[in-house]
């Protein structure tokens, strides 16, 4: 398997730390969400921003993720596990052919996979092409998800990093699957997920009734 693992006590320790309060979080805030339609084998794809909550929202389904392999990303890592995912260690610049070649040998075998199409950094809310590769040669339909959270904080990052803040309110959604067979143009089935992604996000916005970013 494609793992990259630090066994120092400051990953250990801030990688628990952020899982508990993120655990905290999730368990105080009001969620509202649909159940996963069908059988749940897809690829999951939210924007990079939303992920802490994500981590939450989607925990222990055996979902199979890509993380950055970097210092960093070990503790994003971590995180993701004590959540119920299992990780595959990747990026576009590290070990990217190997880990997309691991995620699609996962897929193919039945097994749940996620990914921000936006990651690991940017341009904020664009999808690259490498979720219409996967979800291409896996055979899995693209699954949107997009959320709103009514207590946050907002990072100045390059995505705009949402942390959930405790007792708010939570509205998650799921957009239609999208299938991509091989020899479908990759530009024109980004946009529709483009377009989905941003859609459910403004939607989830609506509900909580708070418009904008």
């Amino acid at each position: 398997m494609n793992e990259v693992t630090h066994t120092g006590f400051k990953h250990a320790f801030l990688a628990s730390l952020a899982h508990s309060y993120i655990a905290f979080a999730g368990h105080t805030t009001r969620l509202n969400a649909p159940p996963v339609p069908g059988d749940g084998r897809y690829i999951f794809a939210a924007w990079h921003s939303q992920l802490a909550f994500m981590l939450y929202a989607l925990r222990n389904r055996g979902i199979s993720a890509l993380v950055s392999r970097s210092a960093d990303g070990e503790y994003a890592a971590r995180v993701t596990r004590k959540f119920g995912f299992n990780t595959v260690r990747g990026s576009s610049s590290r070990g990217g052919v190997r880990s997309m070649m691991e995620l699609v040998e996962r897929g193919r075998g039945g097994f749940p996979l996620a990914i921000t199409p936006d990651g690991p950094r940017g341009p904020k809310r664009k999808v690259q092409h490498g979720v219409i590769y996967l979800a291409a040669k896996t055979g899995l339909p693209i699954l949107p998800v997009g959320a709103a959270l009514s207590r946050r904080v907002v990072m100045n990052s390059w995505d705009n990093f949402e942390f959930p803040l405790p007792f708010g309110r939570a509205e998650l959604l799921y957009g239609d699957p999208i299938t991509v067979l091989e020899g479908d143009d990759l530009k024109t089935r980004a946009a529709q997920l483009e377009t989905s992604l941003n859609s459910l996000c403004e939607r989830a916005r609506g509900i909580l009734g708070r418009p904008g970013n």
